[in-house]
């Protein structure tokens, strides 16, 4: 009778503990879906920023340099 009690007792431990390990997975492949999806949004727009940069910069230094 007192093994029937401790196989009782140890059931919600474990189930306790694989609980916290899905739940720990699931934050973690949240984090990660996330950090993909900032990814793919900077690889995609990543040429129009360097072209609208490159296109500030050339005005911030041309149009001084023709004004002298």
């Amino acid at each position: 009778m007192a093994e029937e009690e401790a196989k009782v007792a140890a059931g919600p431990v474990r189930m306790v503990a694989i609980d916290n390990m899905v739940e720990n997975i699931r934050y973690k492949s949240q984090i990660l879906a996330r950090t993909n999806k900032m990814d793919s949004s900077v690889t995609a727009t990543g040429v129009i920023g360097f072209v609208l940069g490159l296109l500030c910069a050339m005005i911030l230094i041309v149009v001084p340099a023709l004004l002298i």
